[in-house]
């Protein structure tokens, strides 16, 4: 089913539409004259960041470029054909981005024989900065939600006992690049929502650790919390509320000369 972007929008997308708005006027993600790279994984969560950042071209006044890339990990039988076929109409082409991700994942297997999610994230965050720098961006956006900002700070707090997680908007000096995330005040299930609204087809993932990671753990932790005290809200706000952190703070100590 096609849609005209100029006529009525269902509310689910005018939520996550308003989300990328407020995430844009609070973090100065978007600027006239961006070239802005959109890592699309094939997922539902980078699929309606693409989609959105299309809208928003249309709805704001500034004028920017977008170049979505896909990086193939080279797991196989991953297609996106349906997916490239669906933003065609949009005049949006979806570039795929060659690597050799599993290759290298399978050369440092865990003791368990699966891959490393750690190593495999980082290669493919590398992997997506190469491929944005080779088409000439001075951006890149990611797909991460509020949700996933959550879970980060949880999985920090519970393995490195830190209180951190990722930025809506990082400049990475060495690569020389921003990166953004337009959709960090978007909840997933209201994502979930949109992309059932828009009948955008979604790519299941090949990987065998899918469904089965630490992140998967602290977000079904994290479920039973909102349904529990109702807090999703508050765990948002918790994000962005700097002028309330209260945490200890030993008294430095002297170097020894």
């Amino acid at each position: 089913m096609r849609y005209n972007v100029y006529g009525e929008i269902m509310s689910n997308i005018k939520k996550v539409l308003g989300c990328l708005r407020k995430a844009d006027n609070d973090y100065d993600l978007i600027n006239d004259g961006d070239k802005i790279c959109v890592g699309v994984s094939g997922g539902k969560d980078s699929s309606i960041l693409l989609y959105c950042l299309y809208l928003y071209q249309r709805f704001s006044q500034k004028k920017y470029q977008l170049i979505p890339i896909y990086c193939d990990l080279g797991f196989g039988d991953n297609s996106i054909d349906e997916l490239i076929d669906y933003f065609k109409q949009f005049n949006l082409e979806i570039i795929i981005y060659p690597t050799q991700i599993k290759e290298i994942l399978e050369l440092h297997l865990t003791k368990e024989g699966k891959f490393e999610c750690s190593l495999c994230s980082k290669l493919r965050k590398g992997a997506i900065i190469e491929a944005a720098k080779k088409y000439g961006c001075n951006k890149l956006a990611f797909g991460h939600h509020s949700d996933d900002a959550v879970e980060t700070l949880f999985m920090n707090m519970i393995h490195g006992g830190r209180l951190a997680t990722f930025l809506p908007n990082m400049y990475l000096s060495r690569m020389d690049i921003n990166l953004i995330r337009p959709l960090i005040y978007a909840y997933e299930n209201d994502i979930s929502k949109t992309i059932r609204d828009l009948q955008i087809p979604i790519v299941d993932s090949k990987c065998s650790n899918d469904g089965n990671t630490e992140r998967e753990n602290i977000k079904k932790i994290l479920e039973n919390l909102y349904k529990t005290y109702k807090c999703r809200e508050n765990f948002q706000l918790m994000l962005r509320n700097y002028n309330k952190v209260q945490i200890f703070k030993p008294k430095e100590k002297e170097s020894i000369k």
